[in-house]
């Protein structure tokens, strides 16, 4: 069963399934924890330019993006319209302590000519376990300014990895822009040239 609690008129939840224990721990755990991109392919994402980074407190991972654009009209290719990233990540955590994604925090910028619209997609799941389930938003037109949507899942449809087990976090997104009727430039981008957009996965932290 799905569960979701609404952040503004912009979430979903994306996974559902049995939690393995009550409660989320309260504080994350104090030892650092460790990522490693195991896979990375995509037209979104070349090799090098998509890096991963664990928060200093232990509460998320960003992921920063170089040259993650879609686009149609004047400018693009025809096969722009569509661009993707898909990421294996593996994360080490202290022993002890095990953990779900509770909240996803998409950021970028689109400028969309009249007619036009954009999409953002996206999933994640751990490797070997059932249930991926993919948010959708969407960009009307005109637009021309930063976008931001969270997604956050509800505390009884938290997934957590099973405790002692390595498991790689594949996450998937997509930027899709449609012209449309207007016969302009449009695009849709999950980059930043200086680092200030950010992915932000949250984590739940739970005690084994």
């Amino acid at each position: 069963m799905l569960g979701f609690v609404a952040v503004g008129a912009m979430a979903m939840s994306f996974l559902a399934g049995p939690a393995i224990a009550d409660r989320p721990a309260a504080i994350p755990p104090s030892g650092q924890i460790q990522i490693n991109v195991v896979a990375v392919n995509g037209s979104g994402c070349a090799p090098g330019t998509a890096v991963v980074a664990p928060a200093p407190d232990n509460t998320a991972f960003t992921v920063t993006y170089s040259t993650y654009t879609a686009g149609v009209g004047p400018g693009y290719r025809p096969q722009d319209f569509r661009k993707n990233c898909q990421m294996g990540i593996r994360v080490h955590v202290p022993q002890g302590f095990t953990f779900a994604i509770a909240q996803a925090d998409y950021r970028g910028f689109a400028h969309m000519e009249p007619g036009a619209s954009g999409t953002e997609r996206a999933s994640y799941y751990f490797q070997g376990m059932s249930g991926s389930v993919s948010s959708s938003h969407v960009v009307g037109s005109p637009y021309n300014t930063l976008w931001q949507f969270t997604d956050v899942t509800a505390v009884a449809a938290l997934v957590f990895r099973p405790c002692g087990e390595d498991r790689i976090v594949n996450i998937n997104t997509d930027l899709i822009v449609d012209a449309g009727t207007s016969q302009k430039t449009s695009f849709m981008t999950m980059d930043s040239t200086d680092g200030s957009v950010k992915t932000i996965y949250h984590f739940a932290w739970k005690q084994c």
